[in-house]
């Protein structure tokens, strides 16, 4: 057995040969998970002021950790920046959670218990911001890999396993309503009908307890799931024009009909045994499900984790590099970030000569970097997307990759070039009559009239992307549209409408299950801008929640953010962390933000629009 570092649980190493060995310092361990778990090598000076800040002479006690480390692990540690030089064959527990197989994660001895397990540093308040924030990401990785896990063992037909670490990530997240619905779901294809409506029952009255509210669709939708039946009929014609008539009904706005016919076309393929149009089924059926109706995403993942067991078996590179693809889109809505990357480069590995694959699954890729504030990665990734996808027409991966560019831009605060980009993925849109997708630029174009003081332009643009959204009905571009019009409420000097506005824009985006997670971290960001700026009495709830959303996701740049909200409340630690973990985000608008003198102390106004949701 060779070098394994645990960090979930209490920390310890195991060193080749037998025997874990224990570090005398806890600050130690705080800092062999600094090494291990930031993105690039810090400088010894970023080091010893998250860690040592209080001690007399910082740097030598920096050095007496990093020698402890190394006769603790036997490994090259020096440099400045600190390169930690693990060899080849060493685990590291926190890395399998997040980068490494389900299949291997989820065998984890630590899978749930807290990083650094009791480990605190009351004299470290920077460090303790940090390991708050890395706590809730490996937290999050947990449900993720136990829920991904669920799905892989549901692939497999052994529902008994699947069942198991569901109910394991129903347990960590109780209120999550996808964890919820697939317990359901296993319950009722497994004919335990009485579990099924227990687990309903329970569900249903925690979510009225505790939200106020009723279960979604994605809840209902399980509970009619059926048991799976065995018997044997069909021919492949049939089968190919159903699936055919299907995706035709869907393309054509008939979402529902179409719906039907590709369950329909599943469970006669399945009857059939043909093995590719029980795949072609599969595929049509999720990709109508993620990208067509609203609230029906978790149906859709475990029809794409079915296809891809389908595609492996049946030598078909191409439908498995589908289905990875759109189950990395999935995750990247949902904020399991990792998770998304891992999944969107095995689509890419294996998609060949599918550039109509490789487009989608490199604009996903661009997305989930922008996400987590990797700027210049996720604009190569997005230029390269919009180029693949031109190559092949296909002008609506095109018109979605060029939006997210726009987005990038819009972030790291070039105006000119926002601008560019989302016109044209207006002006594509348009050419394609893809409404459904329009009020998503439009809304980020009316940003960017914002941002270059075209306050009317920008008025109008935004009330014609909500007005659209509201009439489609779609949770995250009525979210988005209501949130820049909260904006230019503000700019006008409307604050008690722009207050409004963003309660309201949160509540349409979170309305169901398979919501757009960045975005309500975006919508939060506003209203602690917003309530810090007018001292409003819940800007420290929203400052919370900002910080619990974006440190659970892994969001670098909405943590840091909440971070500097958190200073102006005068959270201890808080202002040295933004700064710390700033240092890794290439985003001059962010640092222009922190170049500020330290933000001033928060003070309540009596103003308040009533507006209480958090």
């Amino acid at each position: 057995m060779g070098l394994t570092v645990h960090l979930l649980g209490p920390p310890r190493v195991e060193r080749p040969g037998g025997g874990a060995y224990q570090m005398r310092s806890r600050k130690s361990w705080a800092l062999l998970a600094c090494l291990i778990l930031s993105e690039r090598p810090l400088t010894r000076g970023r080091l010893a002021g998250l860690l040592y800040a209080e001690a007399q002479d910082p740097l030598r006690a920096l050095r007496w950790g990093l020698a402890e480390i190394r006769r603790c692990l036997g490994v090259t540690l020096d440099g400045d920046p600190v390169v930690l030089g693990l060899p080849p064959d060493a685990v590291v527990d926190v890395t399998v959670l997040t980068h490494g197989a389900w299949t291997d994660a989820v065998g984890l001895p630590g899978l749930g218990a807290d990083l650094l397990e009791g480990i605190t540093l009351r004299d470290a308040p920077a460090f303790e911001s940090w390991l708050l924030a890395e706590r809730r990401r490996c937290a999050a990785a947990a449900e993720a890999i136990l829920h991904e896990a669920a799905l892989g063992r549901l692939a497999e037909d052994d529902l008994e396993a699947a069942s198991r670490l569901a109910l394991r990530a129903a347990a960590m997240s109780p209120l999550d309503e996808n964890h919820q619905a697939l317990v359901i779901r296993l319950y009722r294809l497994a004919g335990d009908d009485r579990a099924a409506e227990q687990q309903f029952a329970a569900v249903t009255d925690l979510f009225r307890e505790e939200l106020g509210v009723a279960p979604g669709r994605a809840i209902e939708q399980a509970m009619g799931e059926g048991r799976r039946q065995r018997e044997v009929v069909a021919d492949d014609a049939s089968l190919e024009a159903i699936v055919e008539s299907g995706a035709a009904a869907v393309a054509a706005g008939a979402v529902e009909t179409g719906v039907r016919s590709l369950r329909t076309a599943i469970g006669l393929a399945d009857r059939s045994g043909s093995g590719p149009s029980r795949l072609a089924a599969r595929l049509r059926l999720a990709e109508a499900l993620i990208h067509s109706m609203r609230g029906m995403d978790e149906e859709g993942l475990a029809v794409l984790y079915e296809a891809e067991r389908l595609g492996l078996a049946g030598g078909d590179p191409a439908a498995v590099a589908r289905a990875r693809a759109e189950i990395g889109y999935v995750d990247f809505l949902r904020a399991r970030y990792d998770r998304s990357h891992r999944r969107l480069t095995d689509a890419l590995a294996v998609a060949g000569d599918s550039g109509a694959i490789a487009a989608r699954a490199t604009t996903y890729l661009g997305a989930v970097e922008s996400d987590r504030a990797a700027y210049a990665p996720a604009a190569r990734l997005l230029e390269r997307a919009a180029e693949l996808a031109r190559s092949c027409a296909d002008p609506r991966t095109e018109a979605y990759a060029l939006s997210m560019l726009g987005r990038v831009h819009l972030l790291t605060g070039a105006v000119e070039p926002a601008a560019e980009h989302l016109d044209a993925a207006i002006r594509l849109a348009e050419r394609d009559h893809w409404l459904a997708f329009l009020p998503w630029p439009q809304a980020l174009r009316g940003e960017v009239h914002l941002a270059a003081s075209e306050t009317a332009a920008a008025g109008a643009m935004l009330q014609q992307a909500f007005a659209r959204a509201c009439q489609l009905g779609d949770p995250c571009w009525e979210g988005i549209s209501a949130r820049s019009l909260a904006l230019t409420a503000e700019a006008a000097g409307r604050t008690e409408q722009a207050f409004a506005l963003l309660a309201d824009a949160r509540r349409r985006s979170n309305r169901m299950a398979d919501s757009y997670v960045w975005l309500d971290a975006y919508i939060l960001d506003a209203q602690c801008e917003l309530g810090r700026r007018h001292g409003h009495p819940n800007a420290p709830l929203w400052v919370g929640a900002l910080r619990r959303l974006a440190s659970r996701t892994g969001m670098r740049e909405m943590t840091v953010r909440a971070m500097w909200h958190g200073a102006a409340l005068g959270q201890a630690g808080d202002h040295d962390a933004a700064r710390l973990l700033a240092g890794d985000i290439a985003n001059p608008a962010l640092h222009a933000l922190l170049s500020r003198q330290e933000p001033s102390r928060y003070r309540v106004s009596a103003a308040s629009d009533g507006a209480s949701t958090i």
